[in-house]
């Protein structure tokens, strides 16, 4: 007769049963796996399990999914769309999700159709789908669609809520429509930080420095403590509109407070000085600067070529390429230009062929700009026009004027009369370059020239716009 195994027995006392074989092989909800994804090699397999359990109808599980495909650095988004595509009634969170990925890719268009879709599906939109879509349309060259989301906005009684007019005062500041901009702002009665901080940062970009500074001082008085970003904006405003008595009340300021000088602000405090003229300045922040970015040697580079410093602007160019940092375009305007002040022609040859052949930058007009300015003052006006002929997208005025002002220098009419043919082609209102060509004529002594064509400048009622200049002084 077989020996009997006794049977296991839990213990009386025990205040629980024994577990199941299904509790203790279980794992965390499918939901809550896909948010610790590490790869989309893992969200795959876990939206198959969701598929064979049948729990791919909830939209929860598939939101999950969805986040992380759309959002995640590692995500695919191509991904996100064909999962978003499968599901039958995407709820607003999934949306939502897709509007602020696509707004965030190369093709932000795509938010604004798919936002479209929305509305036709019946989807009520919300104030979180407004930010995002906001930021797509800042991206987009045409600024109507912008205000066909502000009248949506409007509908849905958005137009309160602070984080969506952030995103309009941003959209409407990035297509240089400060007016509506700023009544937005104007009509929020609470504004917050990223509020004020996004309209002086929108008045600096498009250049208007005055209005940026007075709106700082006017949050300073509301009480409204600034941030980094503000503080940047505000500094950009200062390099460009001369304010280096601002700029370093806004640096003492960033001291007392022990604000933590960071990549950003650093450059714009560098770029403030060096811009103003406060070389020693800019540079002693520079070196102490624990991290930097192109940016940062672009605002030192650019500044000691703007003061006439090519031999410093040089070098540091050149402790640029010993430490690996990938230049840009900006790098070697600056670059270009501190040649172009030293008249290294040489060098400024070659830096300028080497864009594309070392660095894989194609020049840009500024580029160009520089480079004939440099052959220009160096007396090689055949090659500058050469070089102006062999632009891929062809020269504009200020290229062109670059060598005329060549041509007055060197007395070079033939070429003169060449350059101010092609200029007039492109701006025929251009009255100036009858006055530089004037002045060729007068310089060689064709006074018969130089007499015609003050007669064709006064027959025609042009004149030669006067210039202006800025400059801060002590009115105390």
């Amino acid at each position: 007769m077989p020996r009997r195994i006794p049977r296991f027995r839990w213990p009386l006392h025990s205040l629980h049963p024994p577990p199941t074989f299904h509790e203790r092989t279980r794992r965390p909800p499918l939901s809550l796996l896909a948010d610790r994804c590490a790869s989309m090699r893992q969200l795959k397999q876990v939206h198959a399990q969701m598929i064979v359990s049948a729990r791919i109808a909830d939209n929860y599980a598939a939101s999950r999914l969805l986040s992380f495909a759309a959002l995640s650095p590692s995500g695919d988004l191509p991904h996100a769309l064909r999962l978003f595509r499968a599901t039958p009634l995407p709820n607003s969170f999934m949306w939502n999700t897709l509007i602020r990925a696509l707004a965030a890719s190369p093709s932000p268009a795509t938010a604004v159709a798919l936002f479209s879709e929305m509305l036709q599906v019946g989807t009520p939109s919300g104030k979180h789908t407004f930010p995002f879509l906001l930021k797509a349309c800042a991206c987009l060259p045409s600024p109507s669609i912008a205000r066909q989301v502000h009248a949506h906005v409007l509908k849905r009684g958005f137009h309160v809520d602070p984080y969506v007019v952030n995103g309009l005062v941003r959209c409407y500041g990035v297509h240089g429509h400060l007016g509506d901009a700023r009544r937005l702002f104007d009509g929020l009665r609470e504004k917050n930080l990223i509020v004020w901080t996004t309209m002086i940062s929108s008045y600096a970009q498009n250049f208007c420095s005055n209005e940026a500074l007075l709106l700082f001082d006017r949050m300073i008085g509301a009480g409204v403590e600034p941030c980094n970003a503000t503080l940047a904006s505000v500094l950009s405003a200062c390099a460009r509109s001369g304010g280096l008595d601002l700029g370093q009340q806004i640096h003492s300021f960033i001291r007392e407070k022990g604000i933590e000088v960071g990549v950003i602000l650093g450059t714009a405090l560098v770029d403030m000085y060096a811009k103003n003229g406060a070389i020693t300045a800019a540079l002693e922040l520079f070196r102490q600067m624990p991290e930097k970015n192109t940016v940062t040697w672009n605002a030192v580079i650019c500044g000691l070529a703007h003061h006439g410093l090519a031999n410093a602007a040089l070098d540091l160019f050149h402790q640029l390429e010993r430490e690996q940092v990938q230049p840009n375009d900006v790098t070697f305007v600056g670059v270009l230009s501190a040649c172009c002040h030293a008249g290294f022609l040489k060098l400024g040859r070659q830096i300028f062929y080497s864009m594309e052949r070392t660095y894989k930058i194609e020049p840009k007009v500024e580029h160009y700009g520089c480079m004939v300015d440099l052959l220009g003052r160096c007396g090689n006006l055949l090659e500058a026009e050469r070089l102006i002929k062999g632009m891929k997208w062809g020269a504009d005025v200020v290229v062109l004027g670059a060598l005329l002002t060549a041509c007055k220098n060197h007395g070079n009419i033939d070429i003169a009369e060449r350059v101010v043919n092609e200029m007039l082609r492109l701006d025929p209102g251009n009255h100036g370059v009858y006055v530089v060509l004037s002045n060729v004529y007068a310089e060689v002594g064709r006074w018969k020239d130089v007499t015609r064509l003050r007669k064709v400048m006064r027959v025609g009622g042009l004149k030669k716009i006067p210039g202006w200049s800025c400059v801060e002084g002590d009115v105390s």
